[in-house]
């Protein structure tokens, strides 16, 4: 069946579209931008979706997601991740290879694909890991992942912190055009800390993480990167220096592209003054200097795009105490109305926001998503950025609850994700 999206404002940044308009989808492509649509209204075979008053975008690209599967289910499968990824107008993501296994090797990154085939009902997109085990000792099979379908390697939620290999990996990835993704963390500086070392860590009586633990590895993967001419992307930057680092490199033509995430643009470190583990992730929450400097650089492009690194993790290992519990929260369906409140705060205007969430992610990984173009896919978001919400853990799709959004008042409302012409998710 064909799709009529009537009247919705069409916003594609990726070729500077903003017009109130129609999208006819069929067979699962963007068909056309159709002015006379009464005869396609009328027709038996087209089903009409009414946007009128709404944001028609392309879909949005997820560049940093930990879907768990395979050795965690018990915190996220393939199949809820996507389900998640819908609710929050997500259509494509790009999974982390710290999985169990570890996606070192072309058997882990082929089932990754089938079960995202066979169960997903959003594109995915693995990423490999840099080293085998992600021991940060030895490259892992980087070739035969990228030929198995990785489009990029990391070994997020472990830094490489032997130099020399990292600058191999660099080196070796070079051949397939495909970037090298930094979890930029200095380990023997983090040592044991659980949040952003501070006044609040200093007033809870918690062991702190500084944020020379980013700064310095930003600084050494910039160098790597600036020595052998690869693609660096940094994940989940959330320091001052991180981003006067990441600047100063682009100013020098640095091939370096960056991300943040809702919570590091949205949070300081106060929100743990509870002990809420809820708000406990790497790098951690920081200061409020940190924050703005995030969102400056947002505002003037220093760093690319929004990521939400999705870190699902089971009630049982969050309610434990703060030092006992695991980094991370759920970040898919709370995305996009964090990002909207860029747009009404003015960091960003709504036209680099969708940008920030669809073509541009979609470019640093080289794949042609995040567009509307007739004849692409349609993968497509439709969301009322009016309407408001109440942030309520216990409807998210996804099978993990741990979010320190939970009862936020926001606005921002998913009405349909289309994937491929087909509706992944309505309200």
């Amino acid at each position: 069946m064909s799709i009529l999206i009537k009247g919705g404002r069409i916003i594609d940044p990726s070729r500077n579209f903003d017009k109130v308009g129609n999208i006819l989808i069929e067979k699962g492509t963007v068909k056309s931008y159709p002015e006379d649509i009464k005869k396609l209204e009328k027709a038996s075979d087209v089903k009409v979706i009414e946007a009128g008053g709404k944001i028609v975008a392309p879909g949005l690209v997820d560049l940093h997601v930990h879907l768990r599967e395979p050795g965690y289910e018990h915190k996220e499968t393939i199949r809820t991740g996507c389900e998640s990824a819908a609710a929050g107008g997500f259509t494509s993501i790009v999974c982390m290879p710290n999985t169990n296994p570890i996606n070192d090797n072309a058997s882990v990154t082929e089932y990754i694909m089938l079960k995202a085939r066979t169960e997903g009902v959003v594109n995915v997109f693995p990423l490999g890991a840099i080293t085998k085990g992600e021991n940060g000792e030895t490259l892992a099979q980087i070739g035969e992942m990228y030929e198995a379908g990785c489009v990029g390697v990391s070994d997020d939620g472990m830094p490489v912190m032997n130099s020399k290999v990292m600058r191999h990996a660099m080196e070796y990835v070079k051949a397939f055009g495909i970037p090298v993704i930094s979890h930029s963390e200095d380990l023997n500086l983090s040592g044991n800390g659980v949040m952003n070392e501070g006044y609040t860590s200093t007033l809870l009586g918690l062991s702190g993480i500084p944020s020379a633990s980013e700064d310095v590895m930003v600084s050494r993967d910039i160098t790597l990167a600036e020595l052998t001419g690869t693609h660096l992307h940094i994940c989940h930057v959330s320091t001052v220096g991180s981003v006067r680092l990441i600047r100063a490199a682009k100013e020098r033509g640095v091939r370096v592209t960056a991300e943040a995430a809702p919570h590091h643009f949205t949070l300081t470190d106060k929100a743990v003054a509870e002990y809420d583990t809820n708000a406990k992730m790497k790098p951690p929450l920081r200061s409020e200097t940190d924050r703005e400097a995030v969102r400056e650089g947002l505002r003037d492009g220093t760093i690319d795009i929004i990521a939400t690194d999705h870190a699902p993790h089971s009630e049982d290992e969050k309610m434990v105490e703060f030092d006992q519990a695991p980094f991370g929260i759920v970040g898919l369906e709370t995305a996009l109305p964090l990002s909207l409140k860029l747009v009404e705060d003015g960091v960003l205007t709504i036209n680099e926001m969708i940008a920030k969430l669809t073509h541009l992610p979609s470019a640093i990984i080289n794949v042609r998503k995040g567009t509307l173009n007739p004849g692409d896919q349609a993968d497509i978001v439709i969301f009322d950025p009016g309407q408001k919400v109440k942030i309520d853990r216990e409807s998210f799709r996804s099978k993990s609850r741990n979010t320190p959004f939970n009862g936020w008042d926001l606005k921002g409302v998913v009405l349909y994700t289309i994937v491929n012409g087909n509706i992944v998710y309505s309200v």
